[in-house]
């Protein structure tokens, strides 16, 4: 957050209310100082005083504008600089706030204004990748470090030549991601057949296969395939001429354990796993999926796309989202058609809402280090104290995220 105010006191004050909401702020006493920092590629957004000696708060947004126009700016207006504030919305700008400004309502209108950023710049790279044909980053969307290790793992399975089994949560999109896998494989200009799995005989396995050709057999949900048909999969995986990717909601190593699947099955088609990480996991990446996902609604449904306030990105980014991908497409199409808004959290404030969405950034944060707190805390750039603070305070504990200690699935 590119902090632009004349004013010492206001300007470390404001950086501080940032830094206690986990954000970084970069602090410039004026537009000369903050110059060099207002490119196209910054990833970040600007807040900055209107009133301030030499270039002052307009110059700053005309600036931002010419140089990227949707490099959101916050204007800080004072009391009689509202009808100001306003033309300048009218030029651009991306909302105002009035000094003395709340640190709750900075902060939430910063955390919108950085999604709709995030939302703009992950447009752009999925627009120049996909020119280069690239399906995993014109299909598979977010910004976070786990979106990226996925789309990185589905081109690694794509180009080797072998069984897949794609695991997630329920709705996180098991199907698409195997449709990806094979429009990346050497198979792309073959068929790609998907089955479901569930109730599907022998005889309908042996005419999918021949169906596939030298393309690709998804099997949704494998772990619904009758037993008669399991023996009959294992049996031909090596002899078939497509190739086959299974998809599965279910621990199917459980299954295995209880008799409920083939064990040979399971270990021919566990030879390259593609695990799809929850929503949950991912929290800065549902801005991004939720805008995409209205975009389409609107477009589907021949209407414009609507502004999206940013105290709903609030909500979503504080719902455990068990649907997952497909819950969330559906909150955006009830939201792009005047439908109504989420309702999990209907009737929670800011703070509860905030403190939701500082949960589960901890949690993640956790589970990248496996559970190593001092990890962590760097990560976030947290002192130590204030990490194990911040663990009490939401009862997480960090031996919970442990790689010996962590439940399968």
């Amino acid at each position: 957050v590119l902090m632009i105010d004349d004013d010492i006191a206001v300007r470390e004050a404001l950086g501080q209310s940032l830094e206690l909401a986990d954000l970084q702020p970069l602090l410039a006493g004026s537009f000369v100082e903050a110059k060099d920092h207002i490119t196209s590629t910054f990833d970040g957004v600007i807040v900055t005083d209107i009133r301030m000696p030499g270039r002052d708060g307009f110059h700053v947004l005309d600036y931002a504008t010419r140089i990227d126009p949707d490099l959101p700016v916050i204007l800080l207006t004072g009391e009689g600089d509202i009808p100001m504030a306003v033309r300048a919305m009218e030029a651009g700008a991306h909302s105002f706030l009035e000094k003395p400004c709340a640190p709750s309502d900075l902060i939430e209108t910063v955390r919108g204004a950085l999604a709709r950023r995030a939302e703009v710049l992950e447009t752009r790279r999925g627009r120049l990748v996909s020119e280069s044909g690239d399906a995993a980053a014109r299909m598979l969307f977010g910004t976070s470090d786990l979106a990226n290790a996925l789309r990185d793992r589905v081109r690694a399975v794509a180009r080797a030549d072998g069984v897949v089994l794609v695991t997630g949560e329920p709705g996180s999109g098991t199907p698409k991601v195997a449709e990806v896998i094979h429009l990346l494989s050497s198979s792309s200009r073959h068929p790609f057949v998907k089955r479901a799995a569930a109730g599907l005989a022998p005889e309908t396995l042996r005419l999918s296969i021949e169906e596939s050709g030298a393309g690709t057999l998804y099997l949704d949900e494998v772990g619904a395939l009758p037993m008669a048909t399991q023996f009959l999969l294992a049996e031909t995986l090596e002899t078939s001429g497509c190739r086959v990717i299974a998809g599965t909601t279910r621990d199917l190593s459980g299954d295995v354990e209880q008799g409920r699947f083939n064990a040979d099955l399971f270990y021919r088609l566990d030879l390259m796993r593609v695990r799809i990480p929850a929503l949950r996991e991912r929290t800065e990446d549902i801005p991004v999926l939720f805008r995409h996902y209205v975009a389409l609604a609107c477009e589907q449904a021949n209407l414009k796309v609507p502004d999206i306030p940013s105290e709903i990105f609030g909500r979503l980014m504080a719902q455990d989202w068990p649907g997952n991908a497909r819950a969330l497409m559906n909150d955006a199409m009830r939201f792009a058609l005047g439908l109504g808004e989420t309702e999990e959290t209907t009737g929670l404030g800011l703070s509860e809402q905030m403190a939701r969405v500082e949960k589960s950034i901890l949690i993640d944060a956790l589970r990248k280090t496996q559970g190593n707190a001092t990890e962590a805390a760097k990560r976030l750039k947290l002192p130590r104290k204030t990490f194990y603070d911040k663990l009490a305070r939401h009862d997480v504990r960090a031996e919970d995220y442990r790689a010996d200690d962590r439940p399968e699935g």
